[in-house]
């Protein structure tokens, strides 16, 4: 027999009642969620939002909800109303709630917050080096795809560039290193802004001769 659980407290933000209650089967085992899983429902709730099956209070509520999901039982009451089921088909006893993403499927679309966060990842190197891509991960990067992708490349460039930095100013007394990290320099002054205007509109970046050393 299935025991009924709440979701969130009643009275949470104001909002109770909006969301159903969570599922919770104690015969199916608790298997955890992976970070592409909970990227995957995020894009599913932007596609609901963007065709208005969710208003502006709705999408944010159940956006977070599901970056925070433990469990796909956690993502089962987001979708409950917004994605149709087959009625032909029952679902498999342990398949998670988000439908699987379709090979070539276009992202959704990047808000104005989204692309904005985005290009202060990469722009913040100029001020922060890696602490500022750094502070936007932690910040920002578990709410959006979109942001966190660009942050964790900022990140590895800017870390990139430090480690050569350090490795280069022993070696500067030879000539080669010398002239690589004058290129290396020109570059850290160019490449972040340019990856900051790709980020305003939307686009995807990669830094060339990156040590991606933190992976998300």
């Amino acid at each position: 027999m299935a025991v009924h659980e709440p979701m969130s407290s009643p009275g949470h933000g104001g909002r109770d009642g909006r969301v159903p209650d969570r599922r919770w089967d104690p015969a199916q085992p608790a298997i955890r969620l992976t970070h592409a899983e909970r990227d995957a429902a995020a894009e599913t709730l932007k596609e609901a939002y963007a065709d208005g099956r969710l208003d502006d209070e709705e999408f944010e509520e159940r956006l977070g909800l599901a970056m925070k999901a433990k469990f796909p039982a956690d993502l089962e009451p987001l979708f409950n109303d917004i994605v149709p089921r087959n009625a032909h088909q029952s679902p498999a006893p342990h398949a998670s709630a988000v439908p699987p993403a379709q090979p070539g499927q276009p992202e959704a679309p990047p808000n104005g917050s989204e692309r904005l966060l985005a290009a202060g990842g990469h722009v913040s190197g100029y001020f922060l080096s890696a602490l500022g891509p750094l502070i936007v991960v932690l910040a920002s990067g578990r709410t959006s795809p979109y942001v966190r992708r660009h942050a964790y490349e900022a990140l590895n460039y800017q870390l990139t560039v430090l480690i050569a930095s350090i490795v280069m100013i022993g070696l500067a007394w030879l000539v080669i290193p010398a002239i690589l990290w004058v290129l290396m320099m020109i570059g850290w002054v160019f490449m972040p802004a340019i990856a900051g205007l790709v980020a305003l509109v939307g686009g995807r970046w990669k830094y060339p001769f990156t040590w991606r050393a933190v992976k998300d």
